[in-house]
């Protein structure tokens, strides 16, 4: 199994939520809001004619674990809906899980998720 962790710009959720849920049937996900920078430093902006630079920017972060197989189905997903070609589009990241326990029901591994 993989933790696959796509940190994206906020109106690309919907779009991203709406197409995994049509593509992975039985695929959860866990949505942070969050702050960051990265190659984009930042946004410079002029509120009542001062100029106020902000360093952290919001963005969303999307989080499932998946299936070793269908890694590369929901990577080539989040690049068709979340790649603009601008600076600021985002990351993904993949983690091996080693194991996954669904509380409720005390199921592990593949059946957990």
């Amino acid at each position: 199994m993989k933790k696959v962790e796509a940190i994206i710009q906020q109106e690309k959720l919907e779009e991203l939520k709406v197409e995994m849920a049509d593509s992975f049937e039985m695929l959860g996900m866990t949505v942070s809001q969050v702050l960051g920078f990265g190659n984009q430093k930042g946004l410079k902006e002029y509120v009542r004619g001062q100029e106020v630079i902000t360093t952290l920017l919001p963005k969303v972060k999307v989080s499932c674990v998946v299936l070793d197989e269908k890694v590369e189905e929901i990577i080539s997903l989040i690049l068709a809906i979340c790649q603009t070609g601008e600076v600021g589009d985002g990351k993904i990241f993949v983690y091996d899980i080693e194991e996954a326990i669904r509380i409720r029901t005390g199921e592990r591994g593949a059946n957990a998720i």
